[in-house]
């Protein structure tokens, strides 16, 4: 535990950031650049001489926090970036919503926290690049997802000359996407093979059946290179797998169900490699019937197959060696 003297609260937006002392009630604006950071420092600096006794909090923002966190590690400065949700349900009820509001709340919830939370930092520069080139694909599938739904429904109508120009057009598009998405694939596995821990835990993650290219990279993103959690119960709740208690005294009950607040998309990856495994794998096609059979939901049996392959994710990671489908020895 650190004794800071300072928490420093700020608002990340595009252009500026918002920046509040909570210990002096003290609020100024910066252009969210390295000069505004540099001007930062120096007006913080005016009222804590000791670098590290200041705590500095800002909300994860994606690529416009992603200069600050940079800058602030680059420099060895303290700082955390936390779940804006985090922050709002800590607050109270707060009416007012402006940016000096928003960073006056940020630095009283680091205050607060400040013997509890854990100084954050940025992913690797491989890590990043992979997460850009996934995000990228990701944007580029839906689109193309999108027009091939366009072109079915244009194909169905009546023959026409606009219809055919129409389709032609889409077809281009739909062709010069594929590309594009060949190509950021290919520039995926570059990335993946030059890195050797990456290419490593790559290899262990795609011998487990059902698990392939984008899921075992987005795998290896989330956990930061299975460095961010501890097992593979932390990653199955920050994926929404995990089935949580609900109950109040002896009226309020409810099923237990994974919690809506988690990484969507890596649930229905894991999902669509759920199905996938229930049919080319053995062991678990016989465990997912089962608990049919046993009378379970199938979503819910489908839940227990998508925890079932984060375990061994995890395992062949901490294990080293590839996973090995023992049904085929079986006698």
């Amino acid at each position: 535990m650190k004794n800071y003297e300072l928490a420093v609260g700020i608002d990340v937006s595009k252009k500026t950031l918002d920046v509040f002392i909570h210990n002096y009630n003290k609020h100024r604006v910066f252009d969210n650049c390295r000069s505004g950071y540099d001007s930062l420092l120096k007006w913080v600096s005016k009222f804590s001489k000791i670098e590290k006794s200041v705590l500095y909090c800002f909300e994860h923002t994606g690529n416009y926090s992603l200069k600050l966190a940079i800058f602030m590690q680059t420099n060895g400065l303290n700082y955390v970036q936390e779940n804006p949700i985090v922050i709002k349900r800590s607050s109270g009820l707060v009416r007012t919503k402006t940016d000096r509001v928003d960073a006056q709340m940020i630095a009283r919830y680091a205050w607060l926290h400040r013997e509890e939370l854990v100084c954050s930092s940025i992913r690797d520069e491989a890590l990043l690049e992979l997460g850009r080139l996934l995000s990228l694909r990701d944007q580029l599938v839906r689109n193309r997802t999108g027009l091939m739904g366009t072109l079915e429904e244009l194909s169905g109508l009546l023959s026409s000359p606009s219809t055919d120009v129409s389709c032609k057009s889409l077809k281009h598009t739909i062709a010069y996407l594929s590309k594009q998405i060949l190509k950021l694939e290919k520039q995926i596995d570059e990335l993946v093979k030059r890195e050797d821990r990456m290419s490593k835990n790559y290899k262990l993650l795609t011998s487990l059946k059902g698990v392939g290219r984008i899921l075992a990279c987005q795998l290896i993103y989330h956990t930061c290179n299975f460095e961010r959690f501890s097992d593979w119960r932390q990653f199955s709740s920050y994926c929404g797998t995990a089935p949580f208690q609900y109950s109040s005294g002896t009226s309020v009950y409810r099923r237990s169900k994974g919690h809506p607040m988690s990484d969507r998309k890596m649930k229905t990856l894991l999902n669509m490699a759920s199905i996938s495994a229930i049919q080319h794998d053995g062991e678990l096609r016989s465990y997912y019937q089962r608990k049919v059979e046993e009378g379970k939901p199938k979503m819910l049996a489908l839940n227990n197959v998508r925890n079932k392959l984060i375990s061994r994710a995890f395992a062949v990671i901490k294990r080293g060696t590839p996973y090995v489908d023992l049904c085929k020895y079986a006698a």
